[in-house]
């Protein structure tokens, strides 16, 4: 079974910024390979009881956060499996922002424990990630990211571009935002 440390080094140490941002059929078949399995079982230990034993670590928090958040987006882009673990994801950035543990991570990799904010569909969220990423992160690219994510919710309540891979219809006007190259987070 992987370990917290194998997601952590594979992340941070293999992958790193230049992956992460990009879509590459090559990089998300990697991350399935190497991690689906692991991924799902965190899935469902999480989803039967909270906290997670991975919990108690900011570390393995952060690997399971990476594991929830970030692996999907990756193993099952395009679909609704994207999206499927993010209430899982922001449940365990919370209870980790709760105890502070998250200042205990670097700056380098704290950003991924606000992403679950980021990625969520409620406004409260979106409003906690500028908050997190302003006064706990003090990185502008990221701010900037989270101020373009909320907009996107204070003007939609959701994500349009992910409306296909949900199967929801868009709206005239998230119809007009996707086809004018509106952000797409």
């Amino acid at each position: 079974m992987k370990s917290p440390e194998d997601i952590l080094s594979f992340w941070f140490d293999e992958a790193g910024p230049s992956a992460w941002y990009k879509k590459s059929d090559e990089f998300d078949a990697l991350i399935r390979s190497r991690f689906e399995t692991i991924a799902i079982q965190l899935a469902g230990d999480l989803s039967r009881r909270a906290p997670h034993l991975w919990e108690n670590n900011p570390a393995s928090a952060l690997a399971l956060i990476i594991a929830l958040d970030q692996f999907p987006r990756n193993m099952y882009r395009s679909t609704n499996a994207a999206f499927a673990w993010d209430a899982l994801a922001l449940g365990a950035a919370k209870r980790l922002v709760a105890k502070n543990h998250d200042l205990k991570i670097t700056q380098g990799q704290r950003e991924f424990i606000y992403m679950p904010y980021m990625h969520s569909e409620n406004l409260a969220d979106q409003d906690s990630c500028i908050a997190l990423v302003d006064q706990r992160l003090k990185n502008e690219n990221t701010l900037h990211h989270a101020r373009e994510h909320r907009k996107v919710i204070a003007k939609f309540g959701r994500f349009p571009h992910r409306n296909l891979s949900l199967g929801r219809v868009s709206t005239t006007a998230e119809m007009a935002y996707l086809n004018s190259g509106g952000y797409a987070p």
